[in-house]
């Protein structure tokens, strides 16, 4: 089959943009651990003419997408920049993140879990605007938590933005890519380097990458690695609709297409695997994808929600296991204390790993997959009801609590997102561990496997130890 060549233009880039207000976010890392970092953090509007794209062939399940050009149209968005103020410590590498905009308002859930390793470790990180929900603002469907587009949470500073439709979401991205590598008289990274561009996006915005693999990448080859995280069993659609509610746990599976000559780590939370389908989509690894499958780890968890925005790296409690049934009290309400599992960790190690990939041609450690059995398919637990296999850290080999991905008692989608913890009772805690001792023992001997492993950092790992010997003879007070 005839190849076809797609172009990408360079955008204009406008800013920094100075008000009124400050750039819109939801659950961001505080300000204070940017400066503490000495970091900047920016916004640019950029603009130019987009364009979409129409199938070639039957965009088949294996990935192996051929997609042209279709129509084109005018769009300007935003972009939002978190960059070392001191250029000599940029690392060289730039995380480009597909903001998420499936709870009807834009969310940078990647940054939000991986922040401090980005900040501690010289990243740029690039916030790109590029779905029409974000700026314009869908219809409301049942998974909003709040409906706040860019022009109702900010009128006169994004009044001028102008959203074309999720068919040019592709391009958009790509043209944000282009801008880091062929920089105008604006350039958001002045006096960086910029050696290397890492894609991320989340759960929805992992659709929109997974479609972005399949069928943009090999042509444009502006990204020179994907963590794709929290992906569905399925792929995002190249025109307009966008899979904004309603169910997505039995489309049609959609795998990444194998000829992919850049490193894809796919990371994925128990929900993901099991409530969302994944496991249906699963595929082995190869020279150049990697699947890590995280035990004890939910889609939506404790720390994207609430611990994340005010974690500065080096407060060792942000480690503890807690009980919290309301993440946004009025707003999400959940029946069950939502997962306060270690996914932010795992998260953090993935993006390092990924890093690493491209620079040095190595990929990380191959994982195990969550242990699934049966019909229909259920995770296999182990006897105090954590599951078997994945990546393991402390958190499910020397666990003070029932860590899941599962078990809300509500059945909408948005609640099950959010997972469950179930602290052990008393009579467990002294069963599992006699003394303080044998508890801290235990843990620092997972952590230091699963540092080794290269599944937690060793910052992580001091973090998460620390813990463990500060806490009373009972871990769970």
């Amino acid at each position: 089959m005839e190849k076809h060549h797609l172009m990408v233009s360079v955008p204009i880039v406008e800013g920094p943009i100075t008000g009124p207000g400050t750039p819109f976010l939801i659950n961001t890392s505080s300000d204070q651990a940017l400066s503490a970092a000495g970091y900047e953090a920016k916004e640019y509007f950029i603009s130019g003419t987009a364009t979409s794209y129409r199938s070639v062939n039957d965009l088949p399940a294996n990935g192996m997408w051929e997609v042209e050009s279709a129509e084109s149209a005018a769009y300007k968005t935003r972009i939002l920049v978190y960059r070392p103020m001191d250029a000599a410590k940029f690392n060289g590498t730039v995380v480009v993140e597909w903001f998420n905009v499936s709870g009807g308002l834009e969310a940078g859930p990647d940054w939000t879990l991986m922040h401090n390793e980005l900040l501690r470790r010289g990243y740029a990180w690039i916030g790109v605007s590029a779905q029409y929900g974000g700026v314009e603002g869908y219809a409301a469907t049942s998974l909003d938590i709040i409906k706040l587009d860019l022009k109702t949470a900010n009128a006169q500073r994004y009044g001028s933005l102008s959203h074309p439709g999720d068919e040019y979401s592709y391009d958009i991205y790509s043209q944000v890519a282009s801008a880091i590598r062929n920089p105008g008289s604006v350039n958001p990274l002045a006096g960086c380097h910029v050696e290397r561009i890492l894609a991320v996006g989340e759960s929805q915005s992992a659709m929109r990458l997974t479609t972005y693999i399949n069928a943009i990448q090999p042509s444009v080859q502006l990204f020179d690695g994907f963590l794709v995280h929290g992906k569905l069993c399925t792929a995002a659609s190249l025109g307009g609709d966008s899979l904004h509610g309603g169910d997505l746990s039995n489309k049609t599976p959609v795998f990444l297409r194998t000829d992919i000559d850049v490193p894809v780590l796919i990371l994925e939370s128990e929900t993901d695997v099991m409530i969302l389908g994944y496991y249906r989509a699963r595929q082995d690894d190869t020279d150049k994808i990697r699947l890590w499958e995280m035990a004890g780890t939910a889609h939506a968890d404790l720390y994207l929600v609430a611990k994340g925005s005010s974690d500065t790296g080096n407060d060792p409690s942000i480690a503890n296991v807690v009980e919290v049934l309301s993440p946004y009290p009025g707003v999400i309400e959940c029946g069950l204390p939502i997962n306060d599992g270690p996914q932010h960790f795992i998260a953090k190690a993935a993006i390092h790993q990924l890093d690493s990939w491209v620079r040095t041609g190595v990929g990380p450690t191959v994982a195990d997959r969550l242990e699934i059995a049966g019909d229909p398919p259920a995770f296999v637990l182990d006897a105090l009801g954590n599951v078997k296999g994945g990546i393991r850290t402390p958190y499910v080999d020397v666990p003070i609590a029932r860590l899941s991905g599962l078990g809300q008692p509500d059945a909408s989608i948005v609640v099950s997102l959010f997972g469950t913890t179930r602290l052990f009772d008393d009579t467990t805690l002294a069963t599992l561990y006699p003394d303080h001792d044998t508890y801290v023992t235990a843990v620092e001997n997972a952590t230091d496997a699963a540092v080794q492993a290269g599944f937690l950092m060793p910052e992580d790992g001091e973090l998460i130890k620390a813990a463990a010997a500060a806490l009373p003879d009972d871990p769970t007070h």
